[in-house]
This record gives C-alpha cells, sequence and structure tokens, in this order.
C-alpha cells in the first residue's frame, strides 16, 4: 500500500508507484462516507499511539522542542478524525437533486442531480516546518483521503527518517483498515517529485513552501498537456496594522504581543507578522518596548542549515537597505539564533516597496511608522496577496471600517485584536490568500473545507437510478444531508 526508500525512486519504482495511485482510485471513489471515516481515524490512532517514538524522531531532526512537536502530534491526529466527522456526515458532497419540471421559467426542467466526486490520485509536497501537521500525514493528505482520492506523498529531505516511519504506520493503518493497494505511497527526490507532477496519471497537486518552488511547481503541472489543480501555499508578509486610539490605549500590550508573534517557532511560520505599521508618534514608545524584550531573547536553533542560509542572505539584504534602521541586531551561536529588529518609515516602504515587501522566513520583522490614516490606508492597498492581514484597533475609530474594506480583498485572513500565528483547524478557517500567497484564492489549505479541492463536480440528467451514486439516489441510502428542489433535507 506504500513504498519508502532512503534514496529517490527508480522510474520503475515510480511507475508502480503510480500504477498502484490509479487503481486504488475506482475502489475509494465507491467507498462509503463511513469507510473513509474509518481509514482517517485508523491512521490517527497509529500515529497517536507511536508518540514516544515520532516526537523524539522529529526532535533529532527539526531541532523543534518537544512540546512543541507533541502538541503539532495532536494537532495533526485531530484533524484526520475531524475529517473523518466531515466525510461521515457527507454534506461536503454537494448533493443535489432537481425534479422534472415541465413549468420551469426557463424551459422544461429535466432530472438533474449533481455531486462531488474525487479527482484521483492526488501528489503531496511535504513542508519543511511542520514535520507532522504539514509533512506526511498531514493537512494535505488528510483532505485528499476524506474527498477518496490516493495519496502519494514527496517526502521533504529535512526530516528524512521521520517521513519514512510516518508513512509505514500509514501504510499499516490503512492495510488495517481496509484500504486498496495504491491508497498511500511515500517517495523521495526531487527527480521523483518533478516525474509525478508531470505524470497523466496525478489528477492534482499540494505544497506549502517558498514561492520559487511553489511557483516552479505550479508552472510544471500548467505545462501538462492536460494541466492539473496544484495548490501552492507560498510566501506571506502577513502585514499587522495598529491604528491610532490602539496605540494610545494600549501600545506596550500591542508590542509584547507582537513580538511574540514574530519570534514564535524562531519566525518560520508562514503566518510570522513580518511587518507591523505603527503611528509615528508612538514608534519611539514601541521601539522602547520592543528593543530591551528583543534583545533578552534565546537563541534558538533553526530547522536547517538551508534555511537560516537563505535566512541570512534575505535578512542582510533587508538589513542594508538605506531606508532601513536596525533596532536590534540579531546574532548566531551553538544554541542557534536571536531575532532582529528592524525599522522604516510608510514612505520609504512605498517608494522601496519590492525590496522591503519581501517574505523573510525567519525572526525578523520590520516596524513601520506611518504619519496619518490616510497614509496607513495607502500602505495596506500596496499590498497584493497575503494568507493574513491583522488590524489592532478599537472599534468604533473611524479608520477601521475603511482599513478593513481594503485588506479583505488582499488576505484570506482578517485579525482583529490577536496575532496571525496559529492557525486553528475548524471549520470556518480560510488559510489561503491572493497570489503570491497561494496559487488559489478559492481554496483553503487548513481547515474542513480543505476537502474541496480534491472533489470535482458532476451533474447526472435523467439518468437511471443504477448508475447513480448513492449520494444522488432517491432513497438516500447514504443518509446525508441533501438539497431537494431547492430546499434543504437533513438525514
Amino acid at each position: 500500500m506504500t513504498s519508502t526508500r532512503s534514496t529517490p525512486a527508480p522510474a520503475e519504482e515510480l511507475e508502480t508507484v503510480l500504477d498502484n495511485a490509479r487503481a486504488a482510485s475506482g475502489e475509494l471513489e465507491s467507498a462509503r462516507p463511513g469507510e473513509l471515516a474509518g481509514l482517517l481515524r485508523g491512521v490517527a490512532d497509529a500515529l497517536e499511539g507511536a508518540t514516544e517514538e515520532l516526537v523524539p524522531l522529529a526532535q533529532r531532526e527539526s531541532g523543534l522542542p518537544e512540546g512543541r512537536l507533541r502538541g503539532e502530534l495532536v494537532r495533526t491526529t485531530f484533524q484526520l478524525r475531524l475529517f473523518g466527522d466531515v466525510v461521515e456526515e457527507g454534506s461536503h458532497l454537494g448533493a443535489t437533486l432537481d425534479s422534472p419540471a415541465s413549468d420551469w421559467p426557463t424551459g422544461a426542467r429535466p432530472d438533474m442531480r449533481r455531486v462531488s466526486l474525487p479527482l484521483g490520485p492526488v501528489l503531496v509536497f511535504a513542508a519543511s516546518n511542520f514535520p507532522f501537521a504539514f509533512s506526511v500525514a498531514g493537512g494535505d493528505t488528510a483532505s485528499a483521503l476524506a474527498a477518496g482520492c490516493p495519496v502519494v506523498v514527496k517526502a521533504h529531505p529535512g526530516h528524512p527518517e521521520l517521513s519514512r516511519r510516518t508513512a509505514e504506520l500509514v501504510t499499516t493503518a490503512l492495510r488495517e483498515a481496509g484500504a486498496p493497494e495504491g491508497t498511500f505511497a511515500l517517495i523521495e527526490g526531487t527527480e521523483s517529485g518533478r516525474a509525478a507532477v508531470l505524470d497523466g496519471r496525478i489528477k492534482a497537486g499540494a505544497f506549502t513552501g517558498s514561492n520559487s518552488g511553489g511557483r516552479a511547481l505550479f508552472d510544471l503541472a500548467c505545462s501538462r498537456a492536460d494541466p492539473i489543480p496544484f495548490y501552492a501555499e507560498m510566501g506571506s508578509v502577513n502585514p499587522a496594522f495598529v491604528t491610532p486610539e490602539a496605540a494610545e490605549q494600549r501600545g506596550g500590550e500591542i508590542a509584547r504581543g507582537y513580538l511574540d508573534s514574530y519570534t514564535l517557532g524562531v519566525g518560520q511560520f508562514c503566518t510570522k507578522p513580518g511587518l507591523l505599521f505603527v503611528p509615528q508618534q508612538a514608534l519611539r514608545e514601541f521601539e522602547e518596548t520592543l528593543v530591551p524584550e528583543v534583545r533578552q531573547r534565546n537563541a534558538a536553533p533553526m530547522l536547517s542549515s538551508g534555511i537560516e542560509n537563505a535566512f541570512r542572505e534575505s535578512l542582510n539584504s533587508l538589513r542594508e537597505h538605506s531606508a532601513v534602521r536596525e533596532l536590534v541586531t540579531g546574532g548566531r551561536s551553538e544554541e542557534g539564533v536571536t531575532p532582529t529588529l528592524l525599522s522604516t518609515t510608510a514612505e520609504e516602504l512605498l517608494a522601496h516597496s519590492e525590496e522591503l515587501m519581501g517574505e523573510c522566513f525567519g525572526p525578523v520583522s520590520l516596524l513601520v511608522g506611518y504619519s496619518d490614516t490616510d497614509q496607513l490606508l495607502e500602505a495596506a492597498a500596496a499590498f497584493s496577496g497575503e494568507l493574513t492581514a491583522t488590524v489592532q484597533g478599537v472599534e468604533d475609530e473611524d479608520v477601521v471600517e475603511s482599513l478593513f474594506g481594503v485588506l479583505r480583498s488582499r488576505a484570506g485572513r482578517l485579525v482583529w485584536n490577536g496575532w496571525p500565528t496559529g492557525v486553528s483547524v475548524s471549520y470556518a478557517m480560510q488559510h489561503g490568500g491572493p497570489y503570491p500567497a497561494t496559487t488559489a484564492p478559492t481554496h483553503t489549505s487548513v481547515g474542513t473545507a480543505a476537502v474541496e479541492r480534491f472533489l470535482r463536480p458532476v451533474s447526472f440528467q435523467n439518468a437511471p437510478g443504477a448508475v447513480l451514486p448513492e449520494a444522488l439516489r432517491d432513497d438516500n441510502p447514504l443518509g446525508i444531508p441533501r438539497r431537494v428542489d431547492g430546499k434543504p433535507h437533513s438525514a
């Protein structure tokens, strides 16, 4: 049901993996919701049962602390079970039935029935910064399995042993739950991943990582003779805006919350606030609060030498810019890196947006002083596509409504009087945004709506009952919620 290797899979082995995934598609498409839910819960149980083995392995390979990894593994098993609940309930299929109607205003309406079916085998590129929640058995894998799609995971080289062991546990759990051969496989190596993207047996892809990596894979997926959806979550600056009244009323509280957020996980969260806009008259107060506290932060290791080198390169470009003041210079020791804090003005930011508004993946952030609310709105409008945008404000301030009006077309999640780090796995979560944050702003990679990425709607017109999927049959054998003649019907 899966294959794991310590080296990139040779072409013949990749062929077997993809053939098996294609063969599994038919069986999974006809699986009942309860059966798919059983697969997801079985994987969750297996991972949970191996906690004491997996967490130390993840510590060795990622350098992340034990508490963080235990929490992340809980998140991983929770989201598998949550998707199981969603699948079992059935509304994600969008089953809709329209009865024949001779007096329909646009002309006689035939019997029409619509439901969402699995796309087919999905290729998942595991991420480095979340070795459980966005890796082998992470959200992309969980949502694809929930949709009834076989999954081929391209392992991240940052945690190879953890990837292989996780894959073994997933394999065993799926086999014991009755999944068909080919439901899941692990592949390794850049060339294997590239070949799989281009292969006609893969019907969709998902990625979490850098802009350059995500865009390159997206372009490959689009270059195929049969282009496929490729859901890449990429870089994001996640600007945060402090209104004048908020700065006056609780500037110190906001400054400390910002510091905790941008240094969380050594700044290696895709939702890290990379820019904080502060009224010019409050900038000195923010600096006086932040500078001594930033200097007191302990050094911590980054995920890999490659990530740290890339961080150093982008940080040096930022700190050496003529429009930037360096408030706290981060350092390097045996324990890791310490955070950096930089400062500029909104005027300079707008004049040098290309150089100053890019993502710097690591423990650094930029304070931006603005002169008035008109300039604040101008700065907000300069952003194109972000995963998040945060507003620290007072509800009855005039600028708040205008600021939200600008940001709602530029970010997937708008945060009010909070911080963007910490992405809840829930029903209403949107973890996505306009390009360049993602390649698919209509979808999310976190939360229950993520399953929609791997489903394709199909309508049946005047079809005999024998050919209809169970979700569309008159007697509703699956017992799922449906919309019948425009009205919702519960199970």
